[in-house]
């Protein structure tokens, strides 16, 4: 058993696809565990699929913890560096008679299980070669199973779910390893949990079925079982299980969508977990309070809207200045700047500070800035419609001869203008502030127009002015 008694937990996706929101969410909950009881997080690719399984998978699940800033103590470990130590553990059962070589080939087995069926029957491994006593030709192909126990029950006491039992008869002897000499992973995880000396198995509860066969791997061995917490599946809006179909359901697809790392954390830690009414919760406030004991036993439904609003809360709550280095890629992405086109940092602070309280992304906030770095805007036709009649656009050419001799293009001397020049014409503010807005942001609506007018600056107000004065 784990010698000082420190909780060690693991998160052992297999590199079959990219991290997605299930997977995500058991690796937050397992970095959680370990981070609120000063434990180990370890990080472990199972790979033993080598059909499935992928470098570019390896270096997406990688590239996603990153990002999730989940950072782990120990690994990546990987399945495919350990093979000689599963044959030295295999070899052990064998020695012990806790294992035994089964030569039924895999058409003999399909035609059994076939019948089995035909019979109404659960198929299960009928347990032929555990007795065999003559020898075999040593060049026969064999695979090699486990003894599971044949009678009484398995009980998991699990942590999130209750005690859980399983009858023994249903248990069949499984694989541990095949015939072309690669092991299986129900045994293969057990055998890196024992080496690794995990102390609690968190994870999702598509794996509850497992858990007896691994239990009884892990007592043939000598080695106190972990504690096992499964949880509940997310489900979609309309209560099936997540998938495409529902939306995006990798990580870094959020990523691109312009999601913040934080806000898809604090959503995920959500679906299932819950401390008082808490909604929004810092990194620090996640490991403080976390436990087991608050994740609930049912299924969780992922709310697309709800992450959203999250989202726009902590952008709101982010530094403008982390905000202008986070959406530059953006602003690539969506054509606004080109690659490698240097900003004013300082400015583009300014405009996205002005505009994070309007947006839910960061596509939103690279879009909503266009007005702000583009030389000239497409107007809306309603608006200009609307807005830009001629009547309006004799104001517009006065207010640009009175905008141009301004030596000082602030907020506050730009609005004085305003004033000073409806209160000449007799006119409200907005008749003379709307037609503006429209001549430069290209549409209705936009933070305070002077502030917008001073971090837009006066060569391109004064340009935009003259080609909406022109006709354009």
């Amino acid at each position: 058993m784990n010698k000082n008694n420190k909780i060690r937990v693991r998160f052992a996706p297999s590199p079959t696809g990219h991290l997605h929101i299930g997977g995500a969410r058991t690796a937050l909950f397992n970095y959680l565990f370990a981070r609120h009881n000063n434990g180990v997080f370890i990080l472990r690719i199972e790979d033993t699929d080598r059909s499935r399984s992928t470098e570019e998978y390896i270096e997406a699940i990688i590239e996603g913890m990153k990002w999730l800033k989940l950072d782990w103590d120990e690994g990546p470990y990987r399945q495919t560096d350990r093979f000689d130590i599963y044959r030295s553990y295999v070899e052990r059962l064998l020695n012990e008679g806790k294992a035994y070589r089964c030569y039924c080939t895999p058409e003999e087995l399909e035609q059994r299980r076939q019948e089995a069926l035909a019979q109404g029957k659960t198929p299960k491994y009928d347990g032929r070669c555990r007795n065999i006593t003559e020898p075999m030709p040593a060049d026969k192909p064999s695979a090699i199973r486990f003894k599971m126990p044949q009678e009484g029950r398995t009980v998991v006491n699990d942590l999130i779910k209750g005690v859980v039992e399983f009858e023994n008869s249903q248990l069949e002897d499984l694989i541990i390893m095949r015939s072309d000499g690669t092991p299986t992973y129900n045994f293969v995880v057990v055998v890196d949990d024992i080496d690794m000396e995990i102390t609690h198995i968190i994870r999702g509860d598509d794996h509850l079925n497992n858990t007896p066969k691994q239990i009884h791997i892990y007592k043939a061995f000598g080695w106190d079982p972990p504690a096992f917490g499964h949880l509940p599946m997310i489900l979609g809006a309309d209560k099936t299980r997540l998938s495409k179909r529902h939306g995006a359901t990798s990580v870094m697809a959020y990523k691109d969508m312009g999601y913040l790392p934080d806000a898809l954390v604090n959503y995920l830690v959500r679906l299932g977990w819950s401390y008082g009414d808490q909604e929004v919760f810092t990194r620090e406030e996640l490991i403080k309070y976390f436990s087991l004991e608050n994740i609930g036993k049912s299924a969780a439904v992922f709310n697309p809207e709800k992450l959203l609003w999250l989202n726009s809360q902590y952008i709101i709550k982010e530094d403008a200045k982390n905000l202008a280095e986070m959406v530059i890629p953006f602003l690539i992405k969506e054509g606004i700047i080109s690659e490698g086109q240097k900003l004013d940092m300082e400015w583009l602070s300014k405009a996205v500070n002005s505009l994070k309280e309007r947006v839910r992304t960061l596509v939103e906030l690279a879009n909503s800035l266009k007005y702000y770095i583009l030389e000239y805007v497409e107007i809306d036709p309603r608006a200009k419609e609307k807005f830009l009649k001629p009547e309006n656009i004799k104001y517009l050419s006065e207010l640009k001869e009175l905008l141009s001799g301004l030596s000082d293009f602030t907020a506050r001397e730009i609005e004085k203008v305003f004033h000073a020049f409806a209160e000449k014409h007799g006119i409200k503010l907005g008749a003379i502030a709307q037609p503006v807005r429209v001549a430069i942001t290209g549409g209705t609506a936009s933070p305070g127009l002077f502030e917008v007018l001073e971090i837009v600056g006066k060569e391109k107000v004064l340009k935009r002015l003259a080609k909406v004065i022109e006709g354009g």
